[in-house]
């Protein structure tokens, strides 16, 4: 077992933990155990506490993983206990950052290959015996099999987003292999109507097995506070004339970041006094960087800030948001740059145009002069970037709140709960 901290003195983040919230912190590789004959662990009384199992692939940076802790720390500890189980490994650093209390465990290793964790997860699901299991993407699908197997009265299965290799549809393997596991779940969701659409087709099951659960934002965190832009502006080392067109994401291929480098140098070439900030980190970084380094028009004009836990200050820095993606499931750095009030250029893939709607501008994938045709219009005015910006903010506090997601989540627990008899309420 690798604990994180010990119970004698556990420190997160400067955050002091109880004796019970030090021991829910300690991240487990769970050991290999053939699964018994189990009755259900379920039958009795109601309970006024629902135990959640969260589980998904790996347990690390990415839009899924702070999604998922946005709801166990909406939810709370009152009416729920939660434990999280990655499939694949975890970032010891990332659940750190976190500051949530609960306990992680791992059922398999971040070493590519075939892994089999079904029987750890049958174990784990004695051990804990959730009342919903809730696992996220296709990685984690299997702990739904796990779920049936142990008897757990609940197994919620949802979509978060797009892998590159999937765009073309899925493999005929993989579209069986999550028909029926789709079939086992009590519910399904999306994060949005284009992937519930795209499952659905691919899995041949009706819509009507879909729901959608948009993501949300704190839209108290990530809000406008132009006070603090030229600080944050000198400290990366930005000129103060220049307008600044900013992204935040993975330095993945399916980003496609450097559509937004060309995009930059065509309005360099048109005499536009502009900046690029690109904060997250991947593999694609030095790509971007010889990009840049072998363009005369970028010199001096891109900045590359690491991932970082100021995503709200560096927000605040910018003057325009783009995400050049080439698929997306739902972007919550859109979501974060509309409720700090920028106006936005996003390609139009996936769920960005449901989420931006009229309040900013989109483009077709790859589409660089499309692009740089809706950010010299933003660049040159003003008043239009203004205009954008408290639209954008409007429609992120009016459709997108933190809270509105996370009532929608305890609705849905509550809801299947009680259907199954293991919900007592308060």
């Amino acid at each position: 077992m690798v604990s994180i901290g010990t119970p004698q003195s556990t420190e997160w983040s400067g955050i002091s933990l109880s004796q019970t919230e030090q021991t829910q912190m300690q991240l487990e590789q769970i050991p290999v155990e053939a699964p018994v004959s189990l009755p259900s662990p379920f039958e009795g009384s109601p309970t006024t506490r629902l135990r959640i199992l969260h589980v998904l692939s790996c347990l690390g940076m990415g839009g899924t993983e702070h999604g998922m802790f946005k709801v166990i720390r909406g939810l709370g500890h009152t009416e729920f206990e939660h434990q999280i189980c990655a499939m694949r490994g975890v970032d010891e650093n990332f659940v750190r950052q976190m500051r949530v209390p609960v306990r992680v465990s791992a059922v398999g290793s971040a070493e590519p290959g075939f892994q089999f964790p079904l029987f750890r997860l049958v174990q784990l699901m004695k051990e804990f015996r959730p009342h919903i299991v809730h696992t996220r993407n296709f990685g984690a699908l299997e702990a739904i099999a796990a779920a049936w197997l142990t008897g757990v009265p609940v197994a919620i299965h949802s979509e978060h987003g797009y892998e590159l290799e999937i765009l073309g549809g899925l493999p005929v393997r993989r579209r069986l292999l999550c028909g029926a596991v789709y079939r086992m779940a009590d519910q399904v969701f999306t994060v949005t109507r284009d992937l519930k659409n795209y499952h659905s087709t691919q899995s041949r099951l009706s819509p009507s097995k879909f729901r959608v659960i948009y993501n949300g934002v704190d839209t108290e965190i990530f809000s406008p506070r132009p006070e603090q832009a030229s600080a944050l502006r000198r400290e990366i080392g930005i000129p103060a004339e220049r307008i600044v067109i900013g992204s935040v994401g993975r330095l993945v291929p399916i980003k496609d970041y450097k559509t937004l480098l060309q995009a930059a140098e065509i309005l360099v070439r048109q005499g536009k006094n502009v900046h690029v900030v690109l904060v997250g980190s991947g593999p694609e970084m030095p790509k971007l960087q010889a990009h840049v380094a072998a363009s005369t028009d970028l010199a001096g004009r891109v900045e590359f800030v690491p991932a970082s836990n100021r995503v709200a200050d560096l927000l605040n820095a910018m003057d325009i948001f783009v995400l050049p993606s080439i698929s997306e499931g739902m972007s919550n750095t859109i979501l974060e740059a509309m409720a700090t009030g920028l106006p936005l250029v996003v390609s139009r893939a996936g769920g960005n145009p449901e989420i931006v709607g009229s309040v900013g501008g989109l483009f077709d994938p790859r589409d660089v002069k499309a692009l740089a045709d809706h950010l010299s219009q933003l660049v040159d005015s003003n008043s239009l970037r203004r205009e954008y910006g408290q639209a954008a903010r409007r429609r992120a506090v009016d459709q997108f709140s933190l809270s509105g997601m996370v009532r929608t989540y305890r609705d849905m627990y509550v809801d299947l709960a009680c259907r199954r008899g293991v919900w007592k309420g308060n």
